[in-house]
């Protein structure tokens, strides 16, 4: 915050303890009005449980808040609201069953006259309609929510938090599910809140991003605070220096080292997908990361159920080491050794009110069963195993995985597969919201697994990632491949025409 300017938010000392773990210790935060304010740090650093306290979801343990320069005891969420501090979730808090203008009102319908009546429909619609051309949406208020897209959505939550009058909007990975268009566009509104004096606390792990929006950074480790940089004196390497406490340098991917040619280990012949126009082809070597690179829509997801199984192919073919695979269900899948880390963790990947332990042992539950009873001694010992082995941040392997952080969750999701002998891992999206160190360590098991002779299939949304990690990468547009490229041939350029449609020249055969 420059010197001078007026304080919108100053938060002093706050610490927050739970059970067996200080999240918050004596941490404190600035934001000035019209300030883009960048929240960084590890996974496990203390950003999410820093906003819920100012968000008024939780109360700190010590500590002191001051809003416009008063004191302010943040008891409640509607509290908070009412300070104008909103906060948007990564997983957005929408009804999806309900339209537009009802999600924006939602818990806080505006009324009229003494006892506060609600608006009838219409003038509702309306103010939504005045509040939806703010941010540059042009769908009906009268829209489901179900049926927008995830830009979209966002921009409805910042329609919400406007209509409460916000002077503080928390984003937490906004574009985290988001096109590169759909990026552009809130990095637009985001220029106009700055321009009506709004606040913006922006956590994000893109650092590109960050460096574009951000006129101040201020980090977190460990649940302290480490220090805040301006725009002028951040780089890359200092920010990450801050975030894990040592040096990281900015080419954090392993050295690929050429390997003698590999047999094919899954072959993919004319499979069909659902709402695929034609059917996919390609194969993937023993021991290779293979990229699938393509924009929201590509079908690159819808492509990894069918092989794994979960929604199965309408037709086609594959074989994997030779044999026959098509699985009908999951369960087949990973009989045969093909595992899945899906996108959607929290939905698809864990059972949060589980443990740690549990979460590991489930897929394969009937190995750790002696005379039909659990052996929770092997369970407890391959779990502990795993989070030594991916640096899980956990107080024990017996925490509820709902408690843990995003990153910490997705660590759990990788080591329930390490745990057992996979001959092919499909990773969908596997380091999203995960932090800078967190990202090299994920990255440097995955070759480690590669060299063992398992074969990976990744799925990423991150230029970066795929150009740093493929040995080769399939190209989807529209539901079909447009092209695969080998290691020399990649650049950013062509990786983008093949995914926008435009006939790529030459490259490898899928």
């Amino acid at each position: 915050m420059t010197q001078g300017a007026k304080t919108l938010l100053k938060m002093s000392g706050i610490t927050k303890r739970f059970p067996g773990v200080i999240a918050l210790s004596g941490v404190s935060l600035s934001l000035a009005p019209g300030e883009v304010l960048a929240l960084m740090g590890e996974n496990g650093a203390g950003k999410s449980t820093l906003m819920k306290v100012l968000g008024g979801a939780q109360s700190p343990d010590e500590g002191s808040i001051e809003v416009d320069g008063r004191a302010a005891t943040l008891s409640s969420v509607r509290v908070a609201k009412s300070l104008g501090i909103a906060l948007i979730h990564q997983e957005l808090m929408l009804a999806p069953n309900l339209d537009i203008a009802a999600n924006i009102f939602l818990g806080s319908e505006p009324g009229r006259g003494p006892l506060l009546r609600p608006l009838p429909a219409r003038e509702m619609k309306q103010k939504a309609a005045a509040l939806l051309s703010r941010v540059g949406l042009t769908a009906s208020p009268s829209t489901q929510v179900s049926l927008l897209t995830a830009g979209q959505m966002q921009m409805v939550e910042i329609a919400k938090a406007l209509a409460l009058n916000a002077r503080i909007i928390i984003m937490d990975e906004p574009t985290s599910s988001l096109t590169a268009g759909e990026s552009e566009h809130l990095f637009q509104i985001i220029g106009q809140l700055k321009a009506d004096g709004i606040g913006i606390i922006y956590i994000s792990h893109r650092m590109e991003e960050v460096m574009v929006l951000a006129d101040r950074i201020t980090v977190l480790r460990d649940g302290k605070y480490v220090g805040d940089l301006t725009r002028a004196e951040a780089t890359h390497d200092k920010v990450v220096a801050m975030m894990v406490g040592r040096e990281l340098s900015h080419h954090y991917f392993p050295e690929k080292v050429e390997r003698p040619p590999a047999e094919a280990r899954l072959v993919v012949d004319h499979l069909l997908v659902q709402g695929a126009p034609l059917g996919v082809s390609f194969h993937a070597l023993r021991g290779e990361i293979l990229g699938f690179a393509g924009l929201l829509g590509a079908a690159r997801t819808e492509l990894m159920e069918a092989l794994f199984g979960v929604t199965p192919a309408l037709s086609g073919s594959m074989t994997l080491d030779g044999k026959p695979y098509m699985p009908a269900r999951a369960r087949d899948a990973i009989q045969a050794g093909v595992y899945l880390a899906p996108e959607d963790r929290k939905r698809h990947g864990l059972v949060l009110p589980m443990s740690v332990a549990q979460n590991t042992s489930l897929p394969n539950v009937s190995s750790y069963s002696r005379f039909g009873y659990l052996n929770r001694e092997q369970e407890r010992r391959v779990a502990g195993a795993e989070v030594e082995r991916l640096h899980t941040k956990t107080p024990s392997i017996e925490q509820r995985v709902v408690n843990l952080s995003g990153g910490n969750q997705q660590k759990v999701v990788l080591g329930k597969w390490l745990a057992m002998t996979p001959r092919v891992l499909i990773l969908d999206e596997p380091t999203r919201g995960i932090d800078v160190g967190a990202k090299a360590e994920i990255y440097r098991h995955m070759a480690g697994l590669a060299e063992q002779g398992i074969t990976i299939l990744m799925v990423s949304s991150d230029m970066e990632e795929i150009m740093g990690m493929s040995d080769r990468v399939v190209v989807m547009h529209e539901r079909r491949i447009r092209g695969v490229l080998v290691r020399s041939e990649l650049s950013q350029e062509r990786i983008a025409k093949l995914m926008t449609g435009t006939r790529e020249e030459g490259g490898q055969a899928a």
